[in-house]
């Protein structure tokens, strides 16, 4: 089925001022379930007066219509119960990561779980960057005519190249004003804590507004930093107030049932999950103030910030570049990492300033409540113990009685794959722990949470009291043969990006001077090198090798003592005890651990027992959990 319309949407004077004006209906087509999918776009029109839109960056810049009201327009798409009755009444709204959709994969397990349970899926463009190719969700923002400002575009090659984008990876770049500017400028470092050398500028040219040219070639594991001056930047802060705008929205009493045709039924709940880049977009989103609309309700009422680890990003600032994260050997100095990192309002014993992640959401009376997960990848690339650490990495502190953080414990980035496979890119093969089995019994119960105030399991992540956080250098890691830790985990460093960038988010200084970085703990481990704390699934709890969320760059790549970003590893163990030895790997051999393979299973099921009864999965998840370690014996 398929149609085009136009849905103009008059709100009541209850619900003004409201910034969702129109919603263009493009196409709706049936899904499983009695399901539909609903493709559209949303238009909105924002009061640069209203103080809940004084906190976007640059608003004051932006064009006005004849109303004085500031226009924009995102793509959107719904999944929904074509039935309202087989809903559950909550919005699931992934915020998309780089214009993808990610969160059925991550959900899913061929079961249609997230339909089964009645959510209406929600997904609208943020990002104005995105590249004009394939079915991205893409944001239409205007742009602040008239601004100048420094842009730092960074690139680390896998290979020698001669020319690079200064976009992130696909994204669209800012172009640069002036290719004569004396000022500009090309460095290198052999490390990200490394000094920067100038490259001197007969050696390397702009081939155009938006790529640089190096005459003897970019070298495999260098970073490169071309600092430019542009103009006239999208104004990227809409991104934010489009996604608290169109969740206001969709919870309103009439006007968003019009669009999802479920009139006399209300959305009473709304759950934000972010991935990623995703995840530290809604930890900015809470920080900043986004969570109260125009007319001061709660937007969130659950927020949850998967493998973001102590990281926000660049989503509301002058020549903000959204896709730039913050990692070892990627993206490094961008205001990702930035102090505050922790719910609760603490005090920088450096710069004496004092700030909280959640200080705003709770002083505004709209404070959501909050899941934060993180693998193993996201404290040795992420500087994830900052979330529930004291700023001295001294003590257990920081998370909110709002909040539950979880510890997905031996897993990389994003869901491993059995078997483990070596890239071109990592010296190890990759981590292959799945956790999306634990994602799916956490949703169950964040849910519970949010809609029926049933407390969720205890927060289970490392902790300095247990002895489960240690710094790097006291890491007892066994010593597998051919295995070398990296030289070294991300850190996150105290950067000044100029006296303007906290309250007007305008970068004066370009590359941020960077003074003391905040300490990095990371989770201890056994005789084998498995991580202690957490939540263990199989893979880790009755091992058949050792998980890592670290993995090292393949030489080829250059800097190979470094971490490859986002990729952790899999040690597998001996089978015998002659193989042991003859290796000589101090981690007994499976046939030393196990007396047989019904004794691996039983160990096995008492895991899934403990996690089951524990809601940490979901009971219908043990026999794929239990088939999927027999696999991993055979």
């Amino acid at each position: 089925m398929f149609f085009r319309a136009c849905l103009a949407l008059s709100l009541g004077a209850a619900l003004l001022p409201a910034a969702v004006k129109k919603i263009y209906v493009v196409e709706r087509t049936d899904a499983p379930r009695n399901y539909e999918r609903i493709t559209a776009k949303a238009h909105f029109a924002v009061d640069p007066r209203l103080p809940a839109n004084q906190i976007i960056r640059d608003i004051g810049m932006a064009p006005r219509n004849a109303d004085g009201l500031v226009e924009f327009s995102a793509d959107l798409e719904v999944l929904k119960p074509r039935d309202p009755s087989i809903g559950n009444g909550t919005i699931l709204y992934e915020v998309s990561n780089r214009g993808g959709k990610g969160m059925v994969n991550m959900f899913e397990r061929g079961d249609e779980y997230l339909l089964e349970q009645g959510y209406t899926l929600v997904w609208l463009g943020w990002q104005p960057d995105l590249p004009k190719t394939g079915n991205l969700l893409r944001l239409d923002a205007p742009r602040a005519k008239g601004a100048t400002g420094l842009v730092r575009s960074e690139y680390v090659p896998v290979a020698k190249v001669d020319v690079y984008s200064l976009g992130d990876r696909t994204m669209e770049a800012y172009p640069v004003s002036d290719p004569n500017d004396p000022a500009t400028q090309m460095t290198i470092r052999d490390a990200p804590d490394g000094p920067r050398r100038v490259i001197p500028r007969s050696q390397w040219r702009f081939v155009d507004e938006t790529r640089v040219g190096l005459t003897a070639g970019f070298q495999p594991g260098k970073l490169y930093d071309v600092i430019y001056r542009a103009k006239d930047p999208p104004i990227v802060g809409l991104g934010m107030a489009a996604t608290r705008d169109i969740i206001s929205f969709l919870k309103g009493k009439a006007d968003g049932l019009i669009l999802l045709g479920d009139q006399g039924r209300y959305y009473k709940n709304a759950i934000g999950f972010g991935t990623s880049q995703s995840g530290r977009f809604l930890r900015t989103f809470l920080y900043m103030g986004f969570n109260k609309d125009e007319n001061g309700r709660r937007v969130f009422d659950g927020v949850w910030a998967h493998v973001a680890g102590a990281g926000r990003g660049s989503f509301n600032h002058r020549f903000a570049q959204p896709s730039r994260d913050g990692h070892r050997m990627t993206n490094t100095f961008y205001p990702s990492d930035v102090f505050p990192f922790a719910d609760l309002r603490m005090i920088d014993p450096e710069t004496k300033d004092e700030d909280g992640l959640l200080t705003k959401a709770q002083e505004e009376n709209v404070l959501p409540r909050v899941f934060y997960t993180n693998g193993s990848y996201e404290y040795w690339g992420r500087a994830a113990s900052l979330i529930h650490t004291s700023l001295d990495g001294k003590r257990d502190d920081g998370l909110s009685g709002n909040s539950r953080a979880y510890y997905l414990t031996g897993t990389q980035h994003g869901p491993g794959r059995w078997p483990a496979a070596k890239s071109s890119e990592t010296t190890y093969p990759a981590n292959p722990n799945d956790y999306r089995f634990l994602m799916r019994g956490l949703l169950a119960a964040f849910t519970s949470w949010v809609v029926k105030n049933e407390p969720p399991p205890a927060s289970n992540y490392p902790r300095l009291d247990k002895q489960q956080l240690v710094a790097p250098a006291a890491l007892n890691f066994p010593k597998i043969p051919g295995v070398r830790l990296p030289r070294s985990p991300h850190q996150a460093w105290r950067v000044d990006y100029g006296p303007d960038f906290k309250e007007l988010g305008i970068v004066s200084i370009n590359p941020p001077k960077v003074g003391k970085p905040f300490p990095t703990l990371v989770p201890a481990v056994d005789a084998d090198g498995n991580e202690l704390a957490g939540l263990r699934l199989p893979d880790v709890a009755v091992p058949l090798g050792t998980y890592t969320g670290w993995n090292l760059r393949d030489p080829a790549t250059g800097s190979p003592t470094e971490m490859q970003s986002m990729t952790g590893a899999f040690h597998p163990f001996a089978r015998t005890k002659i193989e042991r030895e003859a290796s000589k790997d101090p981690r007994p051999s499976i046939e030393e651990r196990y007396a047989s393979q019904e004794e691996y299973m039983a160990k096995v099921d008492a895991v899934l027992d403990a996690l089951a009864t524990a809601r940490y999965i979901l009971e219908r998840d043990r026999p794929a959990l239990r088939e999927r370690a027999a696999i991993h014996w055979k």
